[in-house]
């Protein structure tokens, strides 16, 4: 029973398994080639401006294999059970699409920006080689996808945390993590289509609970201003979320009867 029990588990979260899998092997490859061939192969698959201007658009799918530090080891578990919440959640064409929704998504919206700002003069020509490879638009965009299946009561603080903290973390206008703004709103604006009648187990919870600590992580990670903005704006979302619907239960309620029928004026008479 145990056994058949794992293989199920195992068969609901194969993309995510693939996935990590795939990843392990490139870190680990990379790793023992050394330094040199890392920083060839970052250079090669980054999303940045000289890349995709001279065509090179593989690298909306292959920078999603690469990591730039060498240490997946770090974090891979934690973006390992995010997307494992995603694919049980969504199934594995979902996970998918939402990922690359996040990863290819904010990877162009950015690149625009960029365009913009260096033909503007207010970024260097030289940040069209900036390095610009990983995960982290993808895992963000399913991080914001979550909104759905939270509860309703929470969802606005849900929303209002990550919100504030990605916020506070792109004040400094470093592009990937204006990045992750667009990233963590595009999974939101997916949400809204998603289906939001979903079971919390016991195992669930415990994902989402590594999921979001990675997440966190992601985008600010340990930052005081960028968790006293989440903070924040996750107390005045909440707030203004109850308010809400404190408001709309007081319209749609109907009015209780008062208990005295009608008198019809002409009876006695």
């Amino acid at each position: 029973m145990a056994l058949s029990n794992l293989r199920r588990g195992a068969a609901a979260v194969r993309v995510t398994a693939a996935y990590a899998v795939v990843l392990c092997v490139v870190s680990l490859g990379l790793t023992a080639l050394g330094p040199h061939a890392r920083d060839v192969a970052v250079s090669h698959m980054s999303t940045n401006l000289h890349n995709l201007s001279h065509g090179h658009l593989g690298t909306l799918i292959g920078s999603a294999f690469v990591d730039e530090g060498g240490r997946a080891y770090l974090w891979l578990p934690g973006l390992a059970c995010l997307l494992a919440l995603g694919e049980l959640l969504w199934r594995g064409r979902g996970l998918v699409v939402t990922f690359a929704v996040g990863h290819i998504g904010a990877t162009l919206l950015v690149a625009v920006g960029l365009v913009i700002a260096v033909e503007a003069g207010w970024l260097p020509v030289s940040i069209a080689r900036a390095s610009d490879v990983g995960v982290s638009y993808g895992a963000v965009c399913v991080l914001g996808a979550l909104t759905a299946p939270i509860p309703s009561r929470w969802r606005p603080a849900w929303v209002g945390w990550w919100l504030g903290i990605a916020l506070i973390a792109a004040s400094g206008l470093d592009f990937t993590a204006v990045g992750h703004v667009l990233a963590l709103l595009l999974g939101i604006a997916l949400s809204v289509r998603a289906s939001s009648a979903h079971d919390w187990t016991p195992a669930r919870l415990a994902l989402l609970t590594v999921g979001a600590a990675f997440g966190y992580f992601v985008l600010s990670g340990p930052s005081v201003p960028a968790t006293a903005g989440g903070l924040c704006a996750s107390l005045i979302a909440f707030g203004a979320g109850r308010a809400w619907r404190t408001r709309r239960d007081r319209y749609e309620t109907p009015a209780r009867p008062t208990g005295f029928a009608p008198v019809d004026e002409f009876a006695y008479a």
